[in-house]
């Protein structure tokens, strides 16, 4: 059945042209009154046939956009604060950027209804970021301006995924193969294969490895970059998207599945891996234009938004509860065939910064879960706890003069410190300091005032009500070298630097100043990899040699070293173990990766135990069948 010609047959002539935008139909007419007073006749049509469908106007009645423009201001309240309007023409869609998008939409939706039904323009509503965002204008201009090639690229996704599929025809099976990610933190990447798709989970790199050991496995037989029908990313951190710019570099074409937020993360931390290659004198992996390929064929979907990705595979994001927009992402195959949820990174308990991870779903037959804090030993403190033991430590150091460093994983953990010190310093447990902000922390912080509705309700309402805490005057930005300099040689103070293990990014030269002062702290608050200087000096490491000024010089590590494990974004044992307890309905099969194995093995016997039910944990490059 050729879907489009069924809908387009039912409205008699009224429709000038039907197009796939992914799994969305978008129907186009020229026929003013259908367009105003049509809806009815197309959610007739969407009831019956369970598919998104949006009737636009066609370009040939849609006025011009200097005249839409003037009539969307005379329109929409100036106290909405209009920052941006973008016209994607090829789509008949109007972007309105404002500082207040509630005051564009109105009352259930009356002023955009009104937009709507002037300009005839599709209006949608996007939030202006607090602090302003490069890479979220950037990427908006990519998807938006101009864009007749991403219309056509979304109409092939959409042809594939609507290609006849007839499972009465082929023998059913479900196979997940382990690329990276099984029995290590880091390069977490999986294919998940059909006899009639291959969709490629996550695409990471292991930043702190070396050679081969950094990539995920792409020259083994069954992967073909040529037959790969799409890829999924659960978040935006590098040990989960580092590869993907790498991809479109080797000629993939395909859709790219993720949250909104993610993508402006992603394509901000390709950029910085980009930097960081560059300051270490090496050739990077893939260049900007890569990133914006990437851009190009992403598809954004939201939180509990179903979609369909091939003829046999729909999936839906949950909130993860671990960074801005991260995803558990819940796969139905073959039409119920099989439910599988893979995890992600999450985290099963209330944080300043975001709400939990989701534990109930519509089926599970079988999970694949993280375990980086997985052994019977990771049992996370209260956070309470570890909040005050935090700021115990920098009040200590700063009444003996000395300075703080807190490498960050710019992505959650950042934000997350950011909120603890803003709080204790307005509650007087904390005297007012010198907070220091590097890196690329601050972008990050631009691309999360952005997306507020994915953060925790008092966040949300935080950044409503106009006291958006990462704009808070107790915090500023370190943008060179000279302010570095000023920073390293001034008074006492604390300085939150990426990259979160000491690998690469400004942690490393403010560590490296830091270090031999016996004075002075760092705190580390993020999972510590394997092989990172960070897990050496976490390990008791004394000396270590490190570039000044071009030559390697041996530097003594003489500050006080802290670890305080109940920050982390990941779920301690304990989370863990609740998760599957309160998960609803219980899974058949549970695989355990993105671990220590030790750690893996010791989380895989506890859920067996508790469970009953089958439990794994493969190696890298093992298949396992699902069904």
């Amino acid at each position: 059945m050729d879907i489009l010609k069924n809908i387009t047959d039912r409205l008699h002539g009224s429709i000038t042209e039907a197009n796939f935008e992914g799994a969305n139909i978008v129907l186009y007419t020229n026929n003013e009154r259908f367009f105003k007073e049509g809806e009815s006749k197309i959610k007739e049509i969407v009831n019956e046939l369970k598919k998104r469908i949006e009737l636009r106007a066609d370009q040939k009645i849609l006025p011009e956009q200097e005249r839409a423009q003037e009539d969307i201001k005379k329109i929409v309240p100036s106290e909405a604060e209009i920052t941006n309007i973008i016209f994607d023409a090829h789509r008949s869609i109007v972007i309105i950027e404002a500082k207040k998008p509630g005051m564009v939409i109105g009352k259930q939706g009356s002023i955009l209804n009104e937009i709507k039904k002037t300009i005839l323009w599709t209006p949608q509503v996007q939030r202006t970021p607090a602090i302003k965002s490069q890479i979220t204008e950037s990427i908006r201009e990519v998807l938006y301006a101009n864009n007749n090639y991403r219309r056509k690229f979304l109409n092939e996704v959409g042809k594939k995924i609507y290609k006849e599929w007839n499972p009465e025809k082929v023998e059913e099976w479900v196979r997940l193969t382990f690329l990276g990610g099984a029995r290590q933190v880091g390069r977490s990447c999986l294919l998940l294969q059909t006899p009639n798709s291959k969709v490629l989970i996550d695409c990471g790199i292991d930043v702190a490895s070396q050679g081969k050991d950094k990539f995920p496995y792409f020259d083994i037989p069954e992967f073909d970059i040529r037959e790969l029908d799409a890829v999924i990313i659960s978040h935006a951190h590098l040990d989960h998207t580092g590869l993907l710019p790498y991809l479109y570099k080797m000629g993939y074409k395909g859709p790219t599945y993720m949250t909104n937020p993610t993508i402006d993360l992603a394509a901000l931390l390709a950029l910085d891996f980009i930097g960081v290659a560059y300051k270490q004198a090496s050739v990077p992996l893939f260049s900007s234009k890569d990133i914006k390929e990437m851009v190009k064929h992403t598809i954004c979907l939201n939180f509990n938004e179903v979609s369909d990705i091939t003829p046999d595979i729909r999936i839906t994001f949950y909130n993860s509860g671990h960074a801005l927009g991260s995803s558990m992402v819940h796969f139905n195959i073959g039409n119920g065939l099989h439910n599988f949820l893979y995890t992600g990174d999450y985290k099963y308990a209330r944080t300043r910064l975001l709400d939990p991870a989701i534990s109930s779903f519509p089926r599970i037959e079988s999970v694949l879960t993280e375990a980086t804090y997985g052994a019977k030993s990771d049992i996370l403190p209260p956070r309470i706890e570890s909040e005050e033991k935090m700021i115990e430590i920098i009040n200590k150091t700063i009444e003996r003069g000395g300075k703080i460093l807190i490498p960050e994983l710019g992505l959650g953990r950042a934000q997350e410190t950011m909120l603890i010190l803003e709080d204790a310093m307005k509650s007087g447990k904390m005297k007012k300091i010198p907070v220091y902000i590097d890196g690329m922390i601050w972008d990050i912080n631009a691309i999360h005032t952005a997306y507020p509705d994915f953060l925790s309700n008092n966040v949300k309402s935080s950044v409503f009500q106009d006291k958006n805490p990462f704009i808070s005057d107790i915090f500023s930005r370190v943008g060179s070298h000279q302010e570095r300099k000023k920073v390293i040689e001034g008074e006492p103070c604390l300085v939150l630097a990426t990259s979160g293990m000491l690998v690469g990014g400004a942690s490393v030269e403010y560590f490296r100043e830091f270090a031999v002062n016996e004075k002075n702290s760092l705190i580390f608050v993020c999972y510590q990899g394997v092989g990172s200087l960070g897990r050496q000096v976490q390990e008791g490491l004394k000396e270590t040699k490190m570039m000044v000024d071009g030559r390697e010089e041996s530097v003594k590590i003489n500050l006080e070293i802290n670890t305080i494990p109940g920050l982390s974004a990941h779920a301690g044992r304990n989370e863990i173990m609740a998760f599957f307890n309160n998960m609803r309905p219980k899974p058949k099969k549970i695989m355990v990766n993105h671990g220590e194995v030790s750690k893996c093995l010791d989380l895989a016997s506890a859920l067996y135990k508790l469970n009953r039910v089958e439990t794994c944990v493969p190696r890298i490059l093992e298949t396992i069948r699902l069904r």
